[in-house]
Formats: C-alpha cells, structure tokens, sequence
C-alpha cells in the first residue's frame, strides 16, 4: 500500500499527522522540505501528497504546480496558517485537490486523507479505460437509448430525402444537433447549414433577418443585405422556435414554401431559391393553431415529417457519456483538469429529472468544473438541486414560488407587480450562490405552483382546471405526471 507522504518544516504538525494516519491504518512518510519530497518522487509516489504552502526554499504552490506537471493524477492537500483568499485560489488554480487550513481538526484531516485516497484509487484504471471524448453530434449519434434509436433510424430514412422535417421535443434536448446530422447526412451536406431562432430575434427585424432587404428599404438599410434563405441556397435553413414566429410572418413563409420564391423587404424582384427546411419546436403546434395563434395551413406545409426528441430523463442510458463530454469540455475552456464522478455521484446525476434537459446538465457539468474541490466529485459536491432529490423541487424553492403567487394574489387589488419584485429578489439569491439552470428549476417550480392552485380552486376537477388555466387538458394530465402532481398534493 502506498504511503501518504507529508511536506512540512514544522517538526509538529508532521508528528501529529503521521500518529493520525498510523491509528487509520495508514502508512505515512514525512519530509522537510520539497527539494527531499521531489528527490524521493523520483523513485516512488505516495497515494497522497499533504503538503504546507510556506516554508523555507520552494513553497508549497511551487511545489503543487511542479507535482502536477510530471505527475497530474496525484492528489495534492495543501494546508497553512495563512488562510488568505489568493492562497486559496491559488492552490486550486494549480490543481490542489482540497485545502486545510490550520489549526485544523485532526480527524477532519484524517477523513479528507481518506477521501482523496479512495477518489484517487481507480483513477489510473479510469483513465485506460477512457475513450476519446466525442464531439457533441457524434455523442448524440452514439446514444443507447430506444427512443434515440428511433430519431436514428428516420434520420437514415430522410438522408435522401428532400422532405421537410418537424423536430419537436422541449427545450434543451439538443434539436439543433438533430438538425444538423440531418443536414450532414443528406445530399446537400456540401451546400450550408443556416440556423435562425424565431424566438431569439425581435419582430421587427425578423422578416428582414429571414428574406434579405433592399438598400434604402427601412433606416438604417445602408446596403443590400442577403437574408437567411438566399444564404442557405442548395443546402438547410433550420427554423428553430418556429411556434413563436409572428402570426404575420407565418403568411410569408408559408408562400415561399408554396412557390419557392420570395422578395427582398424593399425588393420588386423575386429571388428563387431551392432550400430544405427543417423547423423545430418545443411548443404543441396543434394546440397553438387550435388557439388561433398559428397558421394550419403553414403547420401542415412544416408537418411532412416529424421527429419528436425525448427529454434526457428518458434517455437516461446517455446521462454518463454526455456528463463526461460535459465535463471534458469545460475543464478544456477552464484551462483545469478534468473532474471525474465517483460511482456515486454518477448514480445520483442519472437519477435526477433535467426539467433543463441536456442544457442542464451541461451546466451542471460547468458547475462541477469550478466548484468542485478535487478532480473526483462526490455526491456531496454535486448542485443543490441533485442532493436535494432528483426529480422534486427543494421544498424551500416551492415554498418560495408559492409565496410568491399568494402575495400576488392578495396585491391583485391594488394592480402592482408585487410577485415580480419578489421573483427577482429570488433570482438574485440563487445567482449569488452560483445555483445553475436557474430558469428551468423556476419554471418547473412556477408550472407546479400554478397547476396545484387551479385544481384546489377547482377541487380537483382537472377539465375546469384545464379551461381555467387556458391549456387543455391532455396537456395538463402529461404536466402532472411530468410534475409528479397527485390529488393528494
């Protein structure tokens, strides 16, 4: 078994350590220096390395960033009395897998000893057995799940198909990614790939940003410009929340997907173009047409082909190759190294729900990277939201979000917008502690909170609830399963 082997020129603090970690059964080797701890690195390695930041010659952060350019899966615990912020930062910009600040508890010290050398123990394994990360569209063309196995197969299907495709599915499931493997897979993989997001841009600059202007066509219009559908002549124009495209502008698409061609704003001259249009959306497209807020004729022109992507919770099989990518990714930006999950940790991020879907835990994965305290991440260093329970909001968060609305209720009279000042204060509470996905943990918590109120006011009707509401009701009996809602509740 390999030593734990302590740097500390304070003949004290390494008695007391090595008679700690003899009583755990663990074998300990001191030194007084770094220059004697390098020279022995030479011909063996400790399981951990525990060493002081300031001492006499090379000091401790000297020593971390030398330790982890030779040898960077070893664990390094730095500790002083010298508990100042840029000591802190500074062991962990230079890889340090925990810092411990002295005076400090003796069998605090023993347990993270512990802990660095059970996260540490495979590591060596892990790393032979680690495939080469995969890009973003290759991992999702990788998936195991069923589900995703059908999206494959129609996207085999359509390869030589000019056919327009419909992804639903909702936000944060990676339809882009779909869209563009379509694209990649087609006979117009050589032409471009454009992307526009209906929802992203404002109303009035849309039409211009989707057909082109003219010079002189509005203020401000000093040169002719291309627009989206000229640029992606021959290849894909991938329509991203096309449900929230202005019902005015539906009209105009709907002509050029007629008669395949369109006029500049400003322009006199039709410009023909040969595009394969793939659009997306996370909102019910029937419902929305039903509600007169989106055109049934430019529906069915969209609706040739549909494939609806799964949310991750259903595609759970992906969860540790995707968080491996994630974390992979991040530590590259990051300029650290990559942070690996215990067994645990894994188990607990593919129990959880992803109201955020694969965005969430990609900002999960981001989270990890600067907030974890060593390169192995526990269930203990896992976002708040994971160790709360996976799949259910914190019941301090649902307490929140209903307080919110009750307050809102009872300044209803008096018409101001109470609850929102109350949401930020929220909001703000949660950026200060570096909480992630913020808006989909909210928006979970907020369509709970107003789905529990409509069905006590309706004493559990749910088709009056529904009509209240203003959605219908298959829509919410799939909210309160995706809620986990009962009438209990």
């Amino acid at each position: 078994m390999k030593a734990v082997w302590i740097v500390d020129d304070d003949q004290s603090i390494r008695w007391v350590l090595e008679k700690a970690l003899q009583r755990a059964n663990l074998p300990a080797r001191s030194f007084v220096s770094a220059d004697e701890m390098l020279r022995a690195l030479e011909t063996a390695t400790p399981a951990v390395l525990i060493t002081d930041i300031r001492m006499p010659g090379k000091d401790g952060l000297a020593l971390l960033q030398e330790i982890k350019q030779g040898h960077p899966g070893l664990a390094v615990i730095v500790m002083t009395a010298y508990t100042d912020l840029s000591s802190t930062v500074a062991a962990f910009q230079k890889g340090a897998f925990d810092y411990l600040a002295k005076p400090f508890d003796i069998n605090e010290a023993v347990s993270l000893i512990q802990r660095a050398i059970e996260t540490t123990a495979g590591q060596d394994e892990a790393e032979q057995e680690a495939t080469p990360a995969l890009s973003g569209e290759r991992l999702m063309m990788k998936s195991a799940s069923p589900a995703m196995q059908e999206v494959f197969r129609a996207i085999g299907r359509l390869a030589v198909s000019p056919a327009t495709v419909l992804i639903t599915g909702e936000s944060g499931t990676g339809k882009e990614l779909i869209a563009r493997a379509l694209h990649t897979h087609s006979s117009r993989a050589a032409k471009p790939f454009v992307a526009l997001n209906a929802a992203a841009i404002p109303r009035d600059l849309l039409e211009a940003e989707l057909f082109g202007h003219e010079r002189g066509a509005f203020t401000g219009a000093t040169t002719m410009r291309r627009g989206r559908f000229e640029e992606a002549d021959g290849g894909t124009l991938f329509l991203d929340e096309i449900g929230d495209m202005p019902f005015e502008l539906q009209t105009r698409l709907l002509r050029v997907l007629a008669e395949g061609s369109f006029y500049r704003v400003g322009g006199s001259q039709a410009i023909r173009v040969d595009v394969r249009i793939v659009a997306a959306t996370h909102q019910p497209l029937e419902q929305r047409v039903a509600q007169g807020q989106f055109r049934e004729d430019l529906f069915h022109r969209l609706n040739v082909i549909r494939l609806r992507l799964p949310p991750l919770r259903e595609r759970k099989e992906d969860i540790p190759a995707l968080a491996g990518l994630f974390l992979q990714n991040s530590a590259e930006k990051l300029g650290v190294a990559v942070r690996r999950l215990t067994p645990e940790a894994q188990r607990a991020l593919v129990e959880f729900d992803y109201p955020g879907n694969i965005r969430q835990l990609e900002n999960f994965c981001h989270w990890l990277t600067v907030m974890a305290s060593g390169q192995w991440v526990d269930v203990e260093d896992l976002p708040p939201e994971v160790q709360a329970g996976g799949d259910q909001a914190s019941p301090q968060s649902s307490v929140a979000v209903t307080g919110l609305v009750e307050h809102a209720a009872r300044e209803e009279d008096l018409g101001t917008p109470v609850w929102s000042q109350l949401l930020s204060q929220d909001v703000a509470r949660r950026l200060e502690r570096n909480e992630p996905a913020i808006m989909a943990t909210l928006m979970r918590e907020f369509e709970a909170t107003l789905i529990r109120t409509a069905l006590k006011h309706s004493r559990d009707r749910r088709a009056e609830a529904a009509q209240r509401l203003g959605i219908g009701r298959n829509t919410l009996t799939r909210k309160c399963q995706e809620l986990k809602l009962s009438s209990a509740d």
